[in-house]
C-alpha cells in the first residue's frame, strides 16, 4: 500500500513557524493535560460516587470547572487516542479497530500538535501515545516525551525555559491492568463499594471493585503530586490545567461498550484568574452542563493557544473567546475489539442514549482474553452459566436481539432498561437515528464493510483506508447505509429483496444482504452465497446453513476458509466459537493452523482459546 508523503504538510508547518508568534509568548496560557486511562464518572468523587478516594480531583473541581456531559468517541485507548491526535473521528480515517495501526495521508492530516508548534508551542507529551496510525512514528509531532509515567520524569525546569508550553501527563494507575489479578487485601472495603445494577452481588465481584477504587486513589495521589509540583515551579498562574479520562471503564461492561459506563468521562478544568475572560461559566468550582466530545479537544487546545485550526478537524470549539454554538449531539463508535468483532454506533444528547448494533447475532460480552484476566469477568461468566442469575445480568452473555436500544441517562445511568420499543419514545428515537445518518454521512463512516475487505479493496487500488472511504466508486456509504438498514430490520417480508442483493455487484451489498438472511435463518440464501468471491459473504454464509439446519454443507465451507487461510480467517475462527457446540467439530483443523505471529496476532488468540475451551479436540 502507498504510504502518503509528508512534505507537503512540513513544507506548511515551516511557513507557519516562520509567521508564528513567538513575540506573544507571555500573553499566552500554558496548557497542561492530565489524563488518566479507563476511568468513568463513577470512579471520582466530585461526580457523586462517596466511596471514591480521589482528593486531589475532587479539590481540582472546586478550583475549576466540572463539566458534567464529556463523552469519549470509543470507548477504548487507540481509536480515542487516534481520535484525539487527529481531530478527526477515527471512524473517518479507518483507524477505528483496536489496534490496526492503518496508515493515513500524513500529507493531508496533520496532527494538533503540529500546528500547536507552529503557533510557537513547546509541546511535550507523557510516556503514552497509542495513536492506532501507521506511517508515522508517534513520537514524531512532540518536542520531547516522559520516560517514565505518572508524571515522574517530567522536566519542569525546561518547561519554564520553553514557555508557552503545552504539556500532556498520562496516569497508567487506573488502566484495566491495575483491575486484574488478585483481589484479596484491597485498602477498600469491599462491602463499601456501589455496585452497577447489570453486575451481580458476588464477593468477588465486589472485591475487584475494590481492587479498582484502590487504584484509581493511587492515580489520584500522582495528580496531587503533579499539581504540587506545577505550582512550586511558579507557573501555575499562567497555566489552564485540564483533566480527564481517555474513554470509560474499568469492571466488565464498560471499556469496550458504548453505554454510559464506557463513554461517560470526568473533564475538569481549571483557568488562571489572568484569563477569566475563559471561563466557561461565573466561578470556579461550577458546574458546566454543556455537551463535550473528545473529537472538540483538539480543536479547543489550539484555540486557547491562539494557533490556526485546520479545516478537517470534527469537532467544536467548546471553551474561550472562539466558542463555537453547543453541539446537540455527541457520537460514539465501536469496532472491533482486539480479537473479537462487534460494530456499533452511539448518539447521546444530555437526556438518552441510542445505541445501534451492527452485529445483533453476537453478544456483548464475548470472551476476550485481555479482559478475561479480571476476576469479575470470570465470575460474572461463571455465575451466568450456573442458571441462578436473572436475565437483566445474564442477557449480556447470549445474541443481543436488539438492533437498537434507547436509555434515559437521569434514570438508568446503567443503561439496562431498554426503551426503544416503548412507544412514548418513537420520537425521540427517530431524532436520534436521522441524527446519526446524517453524521456517519458527514464524516465518511468507515465502517460499513467488515475489516478484511475494507482492507482487501484498499491494496487492490493501492489506496488508504481513508481515501477508499471517500471514494463513492468504491465505498458507496448511502448505500451501504441503505441496505444495513433493510437488513437489521429482521422483517420477513424485506427476503425477496435481500436475495436479490446477493447478485449485486458491490460487495457491500451482498454482505448486508446476508446478514439480514442470516438474521432471517434463510436457508435459500445460504446456499446461494456458498461460493461468493467474498470470503466474509461465504463465512456468514455458512453459518446461515449451519443454523438452518444443513450443518455438514456449512461446515464443509468454514473448513475450506480455515484451511486456505482466509483473509476473513478471525471471521472464521470467531463464528466457530459462537456457534458453540458445533463449532467442535472443525477444532482438529483449528488446532492445526499455521498462522503468522506477526500478521495474524488476534486470529492465534482466537486460536489459543478455541484450544483451551475444546481441549477433548486438540
Amino acid at each position: 500500500m502507498r504510504k502518503p508523503g509528508m512534505q507537503l504538510f512540513s513544507a506548511m508547518v515551516i511557513l507557519l513557524a516562520l509567521f508564528s508568534a513567538r513575540t506573544r509568548a507571555g500573553e499566552r496560557p500554558n496548557i497542561l493535560w492530565l489524563t488518566s486511562e479507563d476511568n468513568n464518572i463513577q470512579w471520582v468523587g466530585c461526580y457523586g460516587n462517596e466511596f471514591a478516594g480521589t482528593p486531589n480531583i475532587d479539590a481540582l473541581s472546586m478550583e475549576g470547572f466540572r463539566y458534567t456531559h464529556s463523552y469519549a468517541n470509543a470507548p477504548v485507548c487507540a481509536p480515542s487516542r487516534s481520535t484525539w491526535i487527529t481531530g478527526m473521528h477515527a471512524l473517518s480515517t479507518g483507524t477505528h479497530n483496536m489496534r490496526s495501526r492503518y496508515v493515513i495521508p500524513h500529507d493531508q492530516v496533520g496532527y494538533y500538535p503540529d500546528y500547536l508548534k507552529a503557533a510557537g508551542y513547546y509541546v511535550s507529551n507523557g510516556k503514552k501515545t497509542d495513536y492506532n496510525i501507521g506511517g508515522r512514528a508517534d513520537a514524531d509531532c512532540w518536542d520531547d516525551m516522559d520516560k517514565e509515567g505518572d508524571g515522574a520524569s517530567v522536566d519542569w525546569e525546561l518547561l519554564k525555559q520553553n514557555q508557552p508550553f503545552f504539556k500532556i501527563v498520562n496516569f497508567f494507575d487506573s488502566h484495566e491492568s491495575r483491575a486484574q489479578g488478585d483481589v484479596e487485601n484491597t485498602i477498600y472495603d469491599p462491602a463499601n463499594t456501589a455496585l452497577r445494577n447489570y453486575h451481580p452481588d458476588l464477593p468477588d465481584i465486589r472485591k475487584n471493585y475494590a481492587k479498582y477504587h484502590d487504584a484509581v486513589q493511587r492515580m489520584d495521589a500522582y495528580v496531587g503530586e503533579v499539581l504540587a509540583k506545577l505550582e512550586a515551579s511558579g507557573m501555575a498562574e499562567n497555566t489552564i490545567v485540564i483533566y480527564c479520562s481517555d474513554h470509560g471503564g474499568v469492571l466488565p461492561r464498560s471499556k469496550r461498550y458504548l453505554f454510559a459506563s464506557g463513554i461517560h468521562t470526568p473533564l475538569i478544568i481549571r483557568i488562571p484568574e489572568k484569563y477569566k475572560s475563559l471561563y466557561p461559566a461565573d466561578n470556579p468550582g461550577d458546574v458546566v452542563e454543556q455537551i463535550v466530545s473528545f473529537i472538540d479537544m483538539p480543536k479547543t487546545w489550539l484555540s486557547l493557544a491562539g494557533a490556526e485550526v485546520p479545516g478537517q478537524m470534527q469537532g467544536k470549539i467548546f471553551l474561550g473567546n472562539n466558542k463555537e454554538p453547543e453541539r446537540t449531539y455527541h457520537f460514539s463508535f465501536r469496532g472491533r475489539m482486539d480479537e473479537r468483532q462487534d460494530n456499533a454506533r452511539a448518539v447521546y444528547d444530555k437526556e438518552f442514549v441510542y445505541i445501534r448494533n451492527y452485529m445483533p447475532q453476537v453478544p456483548w460480552m464475548q470472551h476476550l482474553n485481555y479482559l478475561w484476566k479480571m476476576t469479575a469477568s470470570v465470575t460474572w461468566e461463571e455465575a451466568v452459566r450456573s442458571g441462578n442469575l436473572p436475565s437483566e445480568q445474564s442477557k449480556y452473555f447470549f445474541p443481543k436481539v436488539y438492533t437498537e436500544e434507547l436509555y434515559s441517562l437521569g434514570e438508568d445511568w446503567d443503561n439496562s432498561n431498554n426503551l426503544i420499543n416503548e412507544p412514548g419514545y418513537a420520537n425521540r428515537a427517530d431524532q436520534m437515528r436521522t441524527a446519526l445518518r446524517e453524521w456517519q454521512l458527514q464524516i465518511h463512516d468507515a465502517g460499513l464493510l467488515p475489516e478484511s475487505e475494507l482492507v482487501r479493496i484498499a491494496k487492490q487500488h493501492d489506496l488508504t483506508l481513508y481515501e477508499v472511504v471517500r471514494d463513492p466508486k468504491l465505498y458507496n456509504l448511502e448505500q451501504l447505509l441503505d441496505i444495513s438498514d433493510i437488513a437489521l430490520e429482521q422483517d420477513p417480508d424485506n427476503l425477496d429483496k435481500l436475495r436479490a442483493g446477493l447478485n449485486h455487484p458491490e460487495v457491500g451489498v451482498r454482505y448486508w444482504s446476508m446478514v439480514g438472511c442470516f438474521l432471517l435463518h434463510d436457508e435459500l440464501a445460504g446456499t446461494e452465497a456458498q461460493n461468493d468471491p467474498s470470503h466474509e459473504v461465504r463465512a456468514l454464509a455458512a453459518w446461515t446453513l449451519i443454523k438452518a439446519g444443513k450443518k455438514q454443507q456449512g461446515m464443509n465451507i468454514l473448513e475450506e476458509l480455515l484451511l486456505a487461510n482466509s483473509y476473513a480467517m478471525l471471521t472464521v475462527l470467531n463464528i466457530t466459537d459462537l456457534m458453540g457446540d458445533d463449532g467442535q467439530e472443525l477444532m482438529e483443523t483449528v488446532r492445526h493452523l499455521d498462522l503468522d505471529e506477526k500478521e495474524q496476532s488476534y486470529e492465534i488468540r482466537m486460536q489459543e482459546y478455541l484450544v483451551e475451551k475444546y481441549p477433548q479436540h486438540s
